[in-house]
């Protein structure tokens, strides 16, 4: 199986070939990306990329994702795979503003 990254960057677009990639490559967290991307849940700031999960929004900088999968198994976490899969893919909403947290007392629980 082709490598995901090379397939999506000469597509350009999330086809039904970087679709199986992803999914041989990533599993679980290969499909919750690409539901992830394809919904517009991947945000860039003007300072952040924010993906919106469930329950929550992560920022995802340089490899780095403030999610608990992220911060306490390591690794890639669908958060990061989305971002890559969003920007290669041109996935993505834009915000000409500076991402703030909701106040703490507005949160989803």
């Amino acid at each position: 199986m082709i490598n995901p990254w090379v397939l999506l960057q000469k597509e350009g677009s999330l086809t039904e070939e970087a679709k199986r990639s992803l999914l041989h490559a990533y599993h679980e967290r290969g499909e919750k990306a690409i539901l992830a991307a394809e919904h517009g849940n991947v945000k860039k700031y003007r300072n952040f990329w924010v993906v919106v999960g469930r329950t929550d929004e992560y920022i995802v900088e340089d490899g780095y994702c403030t999610c608990d999968d992220f911060l306490y198994r390591g690794g890639e976490c669908w958060h990061s795979i989305a971002l890559r899969v969003a920007q290669i893919c041109d996935l993505y909403e834009e915000f000409d503003l500076w991402y703030t947290q909701r106040p703490e007392g507005n949160q989803d629980e």
